[in-house]
């Protein structure tokens, strides 16, 4: 037997004394009553009873050990030219003021704090302050339009919601400020206050009594102390893409995800203190928060925040400037990053310009790597690349490639397998097991480890509802895929409706609630179909209204406008197409995995309760006009 395998089933076999003995590692106020309380509703809950703060095991533990002068936080900012470095002593100490700034402003212990901010080190700054005072932060893309942060604000109902003045693409300057105030006009709570932190690029007008200057407010403040919280107290809300309009409010506890995102970062990223690890993501989405903040920061590695992109900052050499430049040991990123280089570079010449002797792996997530992107990135780099795949709401690696336990050989096209604490099962409809090879219901038996979501924010019904209900005893992943006779993991596809979008998940029912709100439409379908780029992007089918003002090239550039001002340009909705009908069984369902499979030219069978098989072959022509199912 192996290490990873001896490993992993001693996880299931004694979890308490597994994740107990990890939790030894950080430091506590108060020990826990039980490693894992497993009566606790509407999930078995991790260390209950103890005290803990993330904010001291991430900063003040190092700084107190002797090691505040290694660099702690990286800034690395093509788009404005600049660079910034962090201390361990001087991260602490700027989180420690801005605590203070948030305390002055009225932030207690469990009350939330909404951030909107660009890839600056303040974001990451603000979340650990917010961390520092016990409260909650709720970080929000600054890609997203008003409509989609106004729904966020009046779930999470924030005391104060910290933002900047502007966001910078390669190309644009992105003002947030007009965004942040049209959707709390939208909302129907209304923050205490806001505060600003001005960037020189932008200058954002300020509302006398409401909003308030980051810099002002830092010059003046003091230092706070870390507050002590419940471990089972949560740390952060993290909304993601529901099959509903209504976003799903993930949270995630203090002392769990702590434990868990600690014991990562040695035995599945093999990276200790002093290393420098970079995962190239944004602080708006779960890998952000778990592997640019708080899994580098609580393991004592120096982090990377990094504002460009792949390509085009300046050129398809971007990440092997910084990798070369930092002394990268790990490097953490989306397939599609990969494929954006791969575009401009296929032969790696910008590769061959700097010294990558420091890397030792490249980890991806976000989407399903293709083989062929994986092979080309082993070629070129040639070190280890490994596929993993996790979820917003687990927080860290379901399954993954061990390196600092054993690493495993690679099999392109899986993530390969369960991580300790994930006891992964495929399920039929019914139920039973499946056997190895066969596709299911990917799902994950009770308990979950630590770091998974114990809830959705003040809505335990629709967290029993969306992930307990159907298996009993059981998390389901919303994937489908089977384990093969090796125990690798094949991970084939969502079993709901969100897409994945350069490792973004959006709903694309929420695309559809925008489309259906135009006038001249009756009905439409949006499904996700392959995209070389980006994995997968969303593709909109409309059925006019008879008598429609509008039609053809107009109307469809109306509707991709809506999309992006409903939902924002991180949708990246631009394909949409006029039909005259949707597919739909007897009973009216739309057959939006029929339409998916024609438009990937994979193989489908007609389906047995579809109304009228002579659709489909309208549905294949339109497709095709579009570049899809056959016609690029």
């Amino acid at each position: 037997m192996g290490r990873y395998q001896e490993m992993y089933e001693r996880s299931l076999r004694d979890p308490e004394g597994f994740w107990g003995k990890a939790a030894q590692a950080l430091e506590w106020y108060e020990p826990w009553e039980k490693v894992l309380d497993r009566d606790a509703r509407p999930v078995p809950r991790w260390f209950t009873g103890g005290m803990f703060n993330t904010c001291h095991n991430a900063l003040d533990r190092h700084v107190e050990a002797g090691r505040g002068e290694q660099v702690a936080l990286i800034h690395d900012s093509p788009v404005t030219d600049s660079k910034r470095q962090y201390s361990y002593r001087e991260l602490r100490d700027e989180v420690a003021r801005f605590a203070g700034v948030l305390r002055d402003l009225g932030v207690e212990k469990g009350d939330r704090v909404l951030i909107y901010m660009p890839m600056i080190p303040e974001a990451a700054i603000a979340m650990l302050a917010t961390a520092r005072l016990g409260a909650i932060h709720s970080v929000v893309f600054g890609g997203f339009a008003a409509n989609e942060l106004a729904t966020r604000v009046n779930d999470a109902e924030p005391r104060v919601i910290v933002s900047a003045s502007c966001g910078i693409e390669p190309n644009r300057i992105v003002e947030y400020k007009p965004l942040l105030d049209e959707a709390i006009e939208i909302a129907t709570h209304k923050p205490q206050h806001c505060v600003i932190y001005q960037r020189p690029q932008a200058s954002a007008d300020m509302i006398e009594g409401r909003d308030v200057d980051w810099t002002q407010r830092m010059a003046q403040a003091q230092a706070a102390d870390c507050v002590p919280v419940l471990a089972t107290d949560p740390l952060y809300i993290l909304y993601t893409s529901g099959t509903t309009g209504q976003p799903k409010g993930v949270v995630r506890d203090n002392g769990g995800h702590a434990v868990a995102m600690h014991w990562s970062m040695k035995h599945i990223y093999n990276v200790e203190a002093g290393d420098v690890y970079w995962a190239a993501s944004d602080v708006g989405w779960v890998v952000g928060h778990s592997y640019i903040v708080y899994g580098p920061l609580l393991a004592g590695c120096t982090t990377i925040m990094y504002e460009g992109k792949p390509v085009g900052t300046p050129d398809p050499g971007a990440f092997w400037r910084v990798i070369s430049e930092y002394g990268v040991k790990v490097l953490f990123t989306a397939p599609t990053a990969f494929r954006a280089i791969k575009k401009e570079d296929p032969e790696g010449a910008y590769l061959q310009q700097y010294d990558l002797s420091c890397m030792q792996a490249l980890f991806l997530a976000g989407e399903r790597c293709d083989p062929d992107t994986l092979r080309w990135a082993e070629e070129k780099l040639d070190k280890p690349v490994i596929d993993h795949w996790w979820q917003t709401e687990t927080g860290w690696a379901i399954a993954a490639n061990p390196l600092g336990i054993e690493p495993l050989p690679v099999k392109a096209g899986s993530p390969m397998v369960p991580m300790p604490g994930h006891d992964v099962r495929i399920l039929d409809d019914e139920g039973n097991e499946m056997v190895a090879g066969e596709m299911g219901n990917i799902v994950i038996r009770l308990p979950l480890p630590p770091s998974c979501l114990p809830t959705l924010w003040n809505n335990d019904q629709r967290f029993i509802d969306s992930y307990l209900a159907k298996y009993p005893g059981y998390y389901l992943t919303g994937d489908a895929g089977y384990r093969d006779e090796d125990g690798y993991l094949w991970i084939m596809s969502r079993t709901d409706d969100v897409i994945n979008v350069a490792g973004h998940r959006l709903s694309t029912g929420a695309m559809e609630e925008v489309l259906a709100c135009h006038s001249d439409v009756a009905e439409c379908a949006v499904i996700g179909v392959a995209d070389d780029l980006k994995g997968q992007l969303p593709l909109g089918l409309v059925v006019l209204k008879a008598g429609a003002e509008k039609e053809g090239e107009a109307l469809c550039r109306e509707l991709v406008g809506l999309v992006r001002e409903q939902i924002g340009p991180v949708a990246a909705f631009k394909l949409v197409t006029v039909v005259k009908r949707l597919p739909k069984t007897r009973s009216g369902k739309i057959l939006r995995g029929t339409m998916v499979k024609i438009a990937d030219c994979a193989e489908w069978k007609m389906p047995a309760t579809i109304d009228d098989p002579a659709i489909l072959d309208e549905i294949t022509e339109a497709l095709r006009l579009l570049g899809y199912a056959g016609g690029r």
